[in-house]
């Protein structure tokens, strides 16, 4: 019975609700600010629309927010899950996310349950810097087709595929509004933290760089593909079959979207930790109790119109900066980004999906963090090299090839190295 109520909600989740509550509902609001536009671009770049991302945004935040086994973890749709749905929409269509993302999940959860959260948790760390960096290309490359305001060529691979997207668009004459759209984004995203400490309360650049840009494009009336009208019911039950899969096909994609579920939430979970100077052992993310509530956000956002999730580094990241002590953060995120969508819906429907596409382009900017690969780069040779092979394979190959490569290839040279 012990090892059952491991995964199950406790108050002691919330023992110091009733003193920062305050901070945690401030803390919620900031990440729900910096996760709306991220939500609907990460929803239209997978081809979910920008719908599937707000409920998976929501729900799956929520879920994995009570039964994770995080204090900080701030979970979503996210890009590195964009990497791997991708293709499998491509190739099979948006209705095939609702199997896939229901099996993946549950077998995130009974990775959870046997206790396999400690052996993933082993990833070194310069493949997942690799991962990081590999992801974050990929990530650039997914949002040619929006930010030109083109149809996307399939070439099989990314970098076939952009490139392919790229000349057809060049080919066919380029969007030149949909390209300032994006332009005026980044200069936006980037130049605005210089100015944001002169102001009280801190607005996420990636907020004002959607609000402002939209703005231009309804002033001047600049002809721009918008995020067009959401879903007037949020959460819709959603009839579940295999919808065409074949069984290996089913089996490969299952894992590989529950592998990177497991990775990606248990590398965000350890990086808040660090951030948080948490050494409590009592304190510390519970792995297992992770897995667990991942699978279970995945499962039900999923079967109700949403994605497979995951935690997120980056929204994790801005839940502590903004001052979060404790789960009910997360929690208040996700209502956040509820009240939101049923009180804004038609004014989020007029965004433009190029300002969408300029902010994932200074997101995964900000992944690749190239101050700190130089860093790394000047380190060892062994994790410069896993750094760097990791990355390629990411990029050219596959997600999850990259990290068992690099992973072997860590090991096997240290074991080398030591002898």
């Amino acid at each position: 019975m012990s090892r059952i109520r491991e995964f199950i909600p406790s108050p002691a989740d919330y023992k110091s609700a009733r003193t920062y509550w305050r901070k945690d509902l401030l803390a919620g609001i900031t990440v729900g600010i910096v996760a709306l536009p991220l939500a609907l671009a990460f929803g239209i770049t997978t081809g979910a629309g920008a719908g599937a991302g707000l409920i998976t945004a929501i729900l799956a935040g929520l879920l994995a927010a009570v039964f994770g086994g995080s204090n900080f973890q701030v979970s979503g749709p996210t890009g590195a899950m964009t990497v791997v749905l991708v293709p499998i929409v491509s190739k099979y269509g948006v209705e095939s996310l609702i199997p896939l993302g229901f099996f993946a999940g549950l077998l995130t959860l009974i990775l959870g349950l046997i206790r396999a959260g400690s052996i993933i948790n082993r990833v070194p760390w310069p493949v997942m810097e690799g991962f990081t960096l590999g992801i974050a290309v990929v990530i650039a490359l997914q949002q040619i087709p929006t930010a030109l305001a083109t149809p996307s060529i399939d070439g099989g691979r990314t970098v076939a595929t952009a490139w392919k997207t790229l000349n057809g668009a060049i080919d066919n004459g380029l969007n030149y509004s949909a390209i300032f759209i994006v332009a005026l984004t980044l200069v936006i995203k980037f130049s605005y933290p210089k100015i944001a400490h002169k102001f009280k309360f801190h607005i996420p650049a990636s907020f004002v760089a959607i609000l402002l840009s939209s703005i231009v494009v309804y002033s001047f009336g600049i002809s721009v593909p918008t995020v067009g009208d959401l879903p007037k019911a949020i959460f819709h039950i959603q009839n579940f079959s295999l919808f065409g899969l074949r069984i290996y096909e089913l089996i490969t994609a299952v894992i590989s979207i529950a592998l990177l579920a497991a990775i990606e939430s248990l590398l965000s979970a350890r990086v808040a930790d660090q951030m948080s100077h948490i050494h409590d052992e009592k304190e510390r993310y519970q792995p297992n109790r992770e897995l667990f509530g991942q699978g279970l956000a995945s499962m039900a956002s999923s079967l109700v119109g949403g994605m497979p999730a995951t935690g997120a580094i980056a929204r994790t990241g801005v839940n502590i900066r903004s001052g979060a002590k404790s789960r009910l953060s997360a929690i208040f995120h996700a209502i956040f980004l509820l009240s939101v969508v049923l009180v804004l819906s038609p004014i989020i429907s007029n965004i433009p999906t190029s300002a969408l596409a300029g902010v994932l382009l200074g997101t995964s900017y900000r992944m690749a963090s190239p101050a700190n690969i130089r860093e790394i780069l000047r380190t060892t040779r062994l994790d410069s090299l896993i750094l760097l092979v990791t990355a390629i394979i990411v990029i050219f190959v596959d997600l999850i090839w990259g990290i068992a490569i690099g992973t072997a290839l860590y090991f096997l040279f240290t074991k080398l190295k030591r002898k």
